[in-house]
């Protein structure tokens, strides 16, 4: 494996940039638009969605550079890029306003996130190694969760909302100096580049085409139709059904953050013959339990006690899935693949949008949070049957990192 301080300066890039984008998020864009500009539930629809437009762009332009240079040039630029977008949030003083720089951050904000998942192949060719060194940089952005609303909610109370997105801008540009100086293993390139057109489609027809990516990918898409509906209520369940102030936000996050970093801590110690598809769709079935017992009551100290324990459950699943995707995916197509991985994440939030406001009008804002519980529970119920059948190839099947199942392989790639 490459020297280990590559691995600490990703890591430490990734808590870094992280603890300002987690309070710029949750307490940032969240407070601005529920509390402060007194956002109704389409309205908040409206912000997140330009969030998820922008973002979809920006991943799928994402995994295309990310193999053309790597995936360092693109995280680099990225943070470096991300300054100046976020501080734009600071004169969002309406909605219209604010959904136009919501926007603008997801476009320059997509590429670092589809960045840093592409980064773990490109330091490491072991599977145990790729593992672990994925569930080092989720445990930073997790460790992140914590530290960043936390510091969104004092932030908020003392200096007022617009402060954390300054915060944010400097947390980028620490980011940015840390990558800088990150060395990466010396990996298959695409021989011959094509127009971006091309290699984008190259990546959706091997994404498809390749039956385990297929399944991981679209089983993570159910839990993102999930986290669609919190990105569109969750706010106004704080401030109408739980009824607290914005500074909540962070503390709650936090609590949740740290169910997150025990579940990556766990995630990390899965051995190898339980990295499977079945453990993968348990997990993603385990959240359906998680919204029952986060929103099930509106009460502060259950929601934040339920909080932890769902985060445990998101923790584990997350690098959990990560890994199963890069250690199917070819070095040449690892950019194009988790872009396409983060694009099915944005669509899935972009989903609910549509109409979470329209069902939290018509049947309460908890109720339409606990009935989109149903939707991980039935992917997880989907899925199981594909998932055992994978389970049973899975030592001919399951190829090193790198390398693609010689039936999906693409004759496009690096010919």
């Amino acid at each position: 494996m490459l020297s280990d301080s590559s691995v600490r300066r990703l890591v430490l890039a990734r808590f870094i940039s992280r603890v300002g984008g987690e309070a710029a998020f949750f307490v940032g864009i969240w407070g601005k638009a529920a509390f402060t500009l007194d956002a109704t539930p389409g309205e908040l629809a409206f912000v997140m969605g330009a969030l998820g437009v922008a973002s979809l762009i920006g991943a799928s332009l994402a995994g295309v550079l990310i193999d053309r240079f790597d995936p360092r040039r693109v995280l680099l630029w990225g943070e470096i890029f991300f300054i100046p977008a976020v501080l734009a949030m600071v004169f969002a003083d309406t909605i219209p306003l604010l959904v136009a720089a919501t926007f603008l951050l997801g476009l320059v904000g997509a590429p670092v996130f589809t960045a840093i998942s592409s980064f773990a192949p490109f330091l490491t060719d072991d599977e145990d190694e790729l593992a672990r060194i994925n569930g080092w940089i989720e445990g930073a952005a997790w460790a992140a969760f914590v530290i960043g609303p936390a510091a969104g909610a004092v932030i908020a109370a003392s200096v007022g909302v617009d402060g954390i997105f300054v915060l944010d801008a400097a947390t980028s540009a620490v980011g940015a100096a840390l990558v800088f100086g990150v060395k990466m293993r010396p990996a298959a390139k695409v021989e011959e580049v094509g127009s971006g057109w091309k290699e984008l489609r190259e990546g959706f027809s091997f994404a498809y085409g390749h039956q385990r990516l297929r399944f991981y990918i679209w089983l993570g898409s159910s839990v993102w139709l999930l986290f669609g509906f919190f990105s569109a209520l969750e706010p106004l369940f704080f401030r109408d059904v739980v009824g607290v102030e914005v500074e909540t936000l962070g503390w709650v996050n936090s609590i949740f953050g740290l169910g997150l970093v025990g579940g990556t801590w766990l995630s990390a110690r899965i051995p190898g013959r339980l990295r499977t598809a079945r453990t993968l769709a348990a997990l993603v079935g385990l959240n359906a339990l998680g919204v029952v017992a986060y929103v099930g009551t509106g009460r502060l100290a259950v929601v934040m006690t339920a909080g932890a324990v769902w985060g445990v459950i998101i923790g584990a699943m997350v690098p959990l899935h990560r890994t199963l995707i890069q250690v199917n995916t070819p070095d040449p197509l690892v950019g194009r693949i988790m872009g396409v991985n983060q694009m099915h994440a944005e669509v899935g939030h972009l989903i609910p949008l549509t109409f979470a406001p329209a069902l939290a009008a018509a049947f309460g804002v908890q109720s339409t949070m606990l009935g989109s519980g149903l939707v991980v529970a039935a992917a997880a119920l989907l899925f199981w049957p594909g998932a055992k059948s994978l389970d049973r190839t899975r030592e001919a099947a399951v190829p090193p990192p790198g390398m693609p199942e010689p039936e999906a392989e693409p004759r496009s790639v690096g010919h």
